[in-house]
């Protein structure tokens, strides 16, 4: 049985730590299953808006953890993580004893351990969990979630699972196995968004309808859920960022980097991150990551719906 689940019956507090896409997305998915959901975000127009949907928000990461069972944290990478963990006003002087820490973000696994091990080290748990589905499944509760921890972790952090997810993946006892999936996970998202890029502007230097592409290609042997996905953003010429350029840029460079230490290739990860660092480097680093089209497009000559409009300026 969850420790949670032998309270008094009171509600559980769960504190979210960013309020972004994923962020509020989760924190709505725990509150409309009945936790007491406390919300902090560096912007406070996000901590705003949680609260006129009926949240409580805090003005610090420490005050949202206060007197939470669980914290989760969705930021970007493990040195945010670290940040809101050990950092002014961070949430590990603040959580009450045998609290969960759940960890969304991508990082390198051992990252994870080291901060698994820190947290661990003043009574807390600690849940390597990061996710993925995008800001929709997020909204729904419909996210997967690769975690890895100690049994007393994920049952502590089970109500919050519970809210968030359509499918928890429980990958092992340890922090950093989590992560690890995540990252195999990251490598092939990155390579299929850079693929179906590259062979929808090809298509586009072809001369070919781009609507019938996409309708042959997602009925064939070819299609990815990425190509699936992503081209719509292409053919509306739309690239306001849902996921951004920057994002795999810092994936596939952990990926870069965790092969490197254990002497394994991965060559076409490693073609892909070119990509992305190029778009980055255009212009095009906060756009949605299906701007790779338009750096394609720029390289070649290609034409494509939208092309007038210039990137997003960093």
């Amino acid at each position: 049985m969850s420790p949670l689940a032998e309270n008094s019956g009171s509600a559980v507090v769960a504190a979210v730590i960013g309020l972004g896409s994923m962020g509020l997305g989760m924190a709505r998915s725990m509150k409309r299953a009945g936790l007491d959901v406390v919300g902090y975000d560096i912007t406070p127009a996000a901590v705003d808006r949680f609260v006129a949907e009926g949240g409580r928000g805090a003005a610090t990461p420490a005050g949202a953890a206060k007197d939470a069972d669980i914290v989760v944290s969705v930021v970007v990478n493990g040195a945010q993580t670290e940040a809101v963990l050990f950092g002014p006003d961070g949430v590990a002087g603040t959580m009450k004893p045998g609290a969960v820490f759940i960890s969304s973000a991508t990082m390198d696994p051992a990252v994870a351990r080291d901060l698994a091990q820190r947290v661990e080290a003043l009574g807390l748990y600690y849940l390597d969990a990061p996710i993925s589905g995008g800001a929709a499944k997020a909204a729904s509760g419909a996210l997967t979630i690769m975690a890895s921890g100690s049994r007393q972790a994920f049952d502590t952090a089970r109500p919050g699972l519970d809210a968030m997810a359509g499918k928890v993946y429980e990958l092992g006892d340890a922090a950093g196995t989590g992560a690890a999936f995540k990252m195999i996970n990251q490598l092939l998202a990155g390579v299929h968004i850079a693929a179906a890029c590259e062979a929808i502007t090809f298509a586009a230097k072809q001369g070919l309808d781009l609507d019938k592409v996409y309708e042959v290609i997602t009925a064939s042997a070819g299609n990815s859920w990425m190509f699936e996905n992503r081209v719509p953003h292409v053919l509306a010429g739309d690239y306001t960022p849902l996921s951004s350029i920057e994002i795999f840029v810092k994936d596939l460079g952990i990926v870069q980097d965790m092969a490197r230490s254990e002497r394994y290739p991965v060559p076409l990860a490693a073609a892909a991150l070119q990509m992305y660092l190029a778009a980055s480097g255009a212009g095009m680093g906060r756009d949605d990551d299906s701007s790779l089209a338009r750096l394609y497009a720029q390289l070649s000559g290609a034409a494509l719906p939208g092309a007038a409009e210039e990137p997003q300026s960093l």
